[in-house]
């Protein structure tokens, strides 16, 4: 006891004087004397067994019937450095990840393109990104389409538009659309040249996402031309008349309501904006507003039900298809019109960030620099913006295909850990982390090359990627349970069309570069369930039946109103609120994350965790599949805090668009490369008294020093390593 009690006291003190150590891998070589490598995980090659489907309950299984769960990434190696995507997709599957998606735009970029032409170093780029990725065991999901980054060509001839501006225009617009799956089958009907087989035909590519970040029912509808307007309110007008028989009758109906733009001579019908369309509205106006919500969302429903059709049937395409992964204008009255129209594909989709805070500064939407002013703040002490309380409907995939914990937000350990926590809980298929332009590690460095500022849109950091083995295995192993619904709420169109009050909502999201003010505005409607229930277990909703039959299972049993902690009802999950704490208790992985110094001792099954760090995650996660208790193999994985190297700020008052101050931050220097790591300071214990050893690992798996554990009563002990990501204990 003696010599261990010397082996603990001098590894501690030569870090004595150092509260961070630098975080600065080498080259990850791949050996095989790593004693942490997850590519064990994922199939020999991705889609060996056949195409990705969806099971009865609404879970991907693979093409043998078996269920799989995706760890994902968004990656643009394949953009930048295509030599070396080998190598990164051998880097990602070691950390645990078996999904990238593939975030491009096939669309000519030329001003003399012809509108069938296809950009083909994005399409090739595609091809070599499934081909890597696929030897590693790794699915790929397709988005091939960005309204926000597609600039409509004077060639193409598209009726009215004069600004160069896509959005929302490929619902409906017959020439955009007619490009678009001449774009598809450029990349998915011709024979990919790094596998001999067209994508259509590859297994590999587990789904594709018809369109990224677009809608009809948000703020970028109004900014369509007035030329493609006028084609729209014919097409409302054309609408209504089959609805209603004739527009006399919509009118009386509608008691006379008129909107900007009625011509009855031109058959032309007008259509509301769309902040008309997220405010109460009575009388004969709600009428109206419901039949133009309705009209909408049934034009995108048929466009998604097209894109199936055209890629089944005439490209020959075997994959699910998403429909796109954007939100409304607002989450309480619109978005179940929204997801309702992804329902005519297999699978839904969302993009959602935890920004934890409000970041103002010249270039916020992409980059940080020095007088940039943030807030930061713990999801753990503001729950309901966790990205993943996704309210999902019954018997579809739910995926989020861009999330992430974003800079300059510091508490980012939490991010892989509560994800892969909550995912669990409440079955939400996948999570993309967004984003990695890096081989491997991803250090601080300016945002294009060119600034004086570091990236913002980042995740290949030792608080994101470096946090993902344990969480990832924990996901992707099914060791915390799904619970049991707490609401099942059944919603009929029609009550979707008149944005009837749904039983609970979700928080609304926030995108620096496309929303206005400092963050996202909250819904003041009220909720009869309170949003809490994400934290409990799935949440879902059924797009017909009758209200009646909804489900709502009471919460006060899991909800400590007084200490602010809730609890999932599997009892492996539990949020301490208050002081920003979150925990999970499972027999094959247990740990926590947040304000960690002021939980003090955390007592859970099988282990017991005493860290002095102010702010850390910790967790231990079998290896061998076993529980804690008798396992043999188990991974200690630790998270901090990290910054880059010089990285300074002061206190700052900060006031936000809507008039209120805040207390944050100053950026007076954004620091340089190599990363600064928060150095782990407490102690661990595992009542598992089989356990002798702890191996510490550096970033690429492989041992670098070892030592005994202290064995007493059954509990084996060990000082948490300070300058390391990873732990094995054995």
């Amino acid at each position: 006891m003696v010599a261990l009690i010397t082996i603990m006291l001098a590894w501690c003190s030569a870090y004595a004087d150092s509260t961070r150590w630098p975080f600065d891998p080498p080259r990850d070589t791949f050996s095989s004397n790593a004693l942490l490598d997850l590519r064990g995980l994922n199939e020999a090659v991705a889609g060996e067994t056949g195409f990705i489907r969806v099971s009865a309950e609404g879970d991907f299984v693979r093409g043998d019937g078996q269920p799989v769960r995706f760890w994902a990434i968004n990656t643009t190696v394949q953009n930048n450095s295509r030599e070396n995507l080998p190598r990164h997709a051998r880097f990602l599957a070691k950390r645990g990840v078996n999904m990238v998606r593939f975030h491009g735009f096939l669309q000519p970029k030329s001003p003399a393109s012809r509108l069938t032409d296809v950009d083909t170093s994005q399409r090739d780029s595609c091809w070599q990104l499934v081909a890597e990725m696929k030897k590693q065991g790794i699915y790929t999901t397709i988005s091939p389409y960005w309204a926000n980054n597609c600039t409509i060509q004077p060639a193409w001839k598209i009726p009215g538009v004069t600004d160069g501006g896509a959005q929302a225009l490929l619902f409906f617009e017959p020439t955009l659309q007619a490009g678009y799956k001449a774009w598809m089958r450029a990349l998915f009907a011709e024979t990919n040249i790094y596998t001999g087989i067209p994508l259509a035909h590859a297994p590999a590519v587990a789904g594709i996402q018809l369109q990224n970040e677009d809608s009809l029912l948000f703020w970028t509808f109004d900014r369509i031309s007035e030329a493609q307007k006028k084609k729209l309110r014919g097409m409302f007008y054309a609408w209504v008349t089959n609805k209603y028989g004739n527009v006399t009758t919509a009118r009386t109906v509608w008691r006379g309501e008129d909107a900007p733009g009625d011509d009855a001579a031109q058959e032309q019908l007008g259509l509301y904006s769309t902040w008309l369309l997220t405010q109460p509205q009575s009388g004969g106006r709600a009428v109206r507003v419901a039949d133009q919500i309705q009209f909408l969302a049934e034009m995108m429903y048929r466009f998604n039900a097209e894109m199936a059709r055209y890629l089944r049937e005439e490209v020959g395409c075997k994959q699910l298809i998403n429909a796109g992964n954007w939100r409304t204008a607002d989450t309480y009255y619109l978005n179940d019109a929204e997801r309702w129209s992804y329902t005519a594909n297999e699978v839904l989709a969302v993009n959602r960030y935890y920004n934890g805070g409000v970041h103002q500064g010249a270039m916020r939407g992409w980059a940080i620099s020095t007088g940039d002013v943030f807030t930061e703040q713990s999801v753990f002490l503001q729950p309901l913006e966790l990205p993943v309380n996704i309210k999902q409907v019954r018997g579809y995939p739910m995926l989020v295909t861009e999330s992430s914990w974003v800079p300059p937000l510091g508490y980012q350990s939490e991010g892989p850990f509560a994800v892969a926590a909550y995912q669990s809980l409440t079955g939400v298929d996948g999570l993309y982390w967004f984003s990695t332009g890096r081989t491997e590690w991803q250090q601080p460095e300016s945002a294009n090359g060119v600034v004086a500022a570091i990236g913002k849109w980042v995740c290949a950091t030792p608080m994101l990627l470096g946090q993902f083995p344990a969480a990832a295995l924990m996901f992707r192993k099914g060791y915390l349970q799904r619970g049991a619904p707490v609401v099942v709420e059944e919603r009929p169109p029609l009550a979707i069309w008149r944005r009837v009050p749904p039983l609970m909502s979700e928080e609304g999201a926030y995108d620096p570069n496309r929303d206005t003010g400092d963050r996202a505005k909250k819904t003041t409607a009220p909720q009869r369930v309170s949003p809490l229930a994400f934290l409990i277990g799935p949440v879902e909703v059924v797009y017909g039946g009758h209200p009646t039959n909804s489900v709502i299972t009471p919460l006060a049993p899991y909800i400590d109103a007084k200490r602010k902690i809730v609890r999932s009802n599997t009892g492996e999950i539990s949020m301490d609120v208050s002081n920003g704490v979150c925990v999970v208790n499972a027999p094959k992985a247990q740990g926590a994350s947040g304000f960690l110094r002021r939980a003090g001792v955390i007592q859970l099954a099988d282990v017991r965790l005493a860290c002095q760090n102010e702010y850390a995650t910790v967790l231990a996660v079998a290896l061998d599949d076993q529980p804690l208790r008798t396992s043999r193999n188990i991974l200690v994985q630790i998270g901090t805090q990290a910054r880059p190297t010089g990285w300074e700020v002061h206190p700052a008052t900060i006031k936000t668009d809507d008039g209120k101050t805040m207390a944050g931050f100053s950026i007076s220097d954004f620091g340089r490369a190599p990363w600064q790591v928060v150095a782990a300071t407490g102690q661990l214990s595992i009542a598992n008294a089989s356990l002798t050893e702890a191996v510490v690992l550096d970033a690429n798996g492989m041992a670098v020093a070892t030592q005994p554990l202290s064995v007493t009563n059954g509990m084996a002990r060990m000082a948490l390593p300070p300058r390391t990501l990873y732990c094995i204990l054995r």
